[in-house]
């Protein structure tokens, strides 16, 4: 299951009360900055506003919605790490709007847009650059989300989460205590399909 399914077969995933509607600000955004419709926009609102009256989603919540996109493995370090890179303010909460942006970033495509917020996922403490032992631990977040089955079939070179991490490293040409900046990861992951394979993981179809 991923993000898109969920989002097109599950209206009633976050609860059942009433609630209000989208404004037409946040809506018109979405749909410009998403490939999300009108429709799916504002049937997880109504979803969002039922689990959360507040307006504001905690990091447990988010992270018990994220994992149910991941039903055979280990969602939740990986959800921690997302909602990390979407909490601009650090206030411990995501709103409606960054939520969905969430949700439509961590999907499957490689725009820049799309690998800006990638590298803000790898860099841990955002101090913008990338080390290698940051890309060991997204890299430990990212393998916990591949089934057992399918870990089973990874070729030898990438079959743990540090040996996926080494070899992430390697596309980045850098020494072990060196450091990676936006454009070089961005570029980087541009330049080779294989490390754009790399920093997520997209379930078989």
């Amino acid at each position: 299951m991923t993000p898109d399914s969920v989002l097109a077969s599950s209206p009633t995933a976050m609860g059942n009360s009433k609630s209000g509607a989208v404004s037409k600000e946040i809506l018109e955004d979405l749909k410009l900055h998403t490939k999300f419709s009108e429709t799916e926009i504002t049937q997880w609102y109504d979803n969002f506003k039922r689990q959360c009256p507040s307006g504001r989603l905690s990091k447990e919540e988010f992270q018990t919605i994220y994992s149910k996109f991941f039903p055979d493995s280990d969602g939740n370090t990986y959800a921690q790490h997302v909602f990390r890179s979407f909490d601009s303010n650090d206030d411990g909460t995501l709103d409606f709007k960054e939520y969905i942006i969430a949700l439509h970033m961590t999907s499957t495509g490689k725009t820049t847009r799309k690998l800006e917020w990638a590298f803000s996922l790898f860099d841990v403490d955002k101090n913008g650059y990338i080390t290698k032992s940051e890309v060991k631990e997204i890299c430990t977040a990212i393998f916990k989300l591949i089934p057992k089955d399918e870990v089973a079939k990874l070729p030898a070179d990438e079959n743990t989460a540090e040996k996926r991490a080494e070899k992430l490293w390697k596309f980045f040409d850098k020494g072990e205590n060196e450091r990676v900046a936006e454009g070089e990861f961005i570029q980087g992951v541009l330049d080779n399909d294989e490390a754009l394979r790399l920093i997520q993981y997209q379930p078989p179809k």
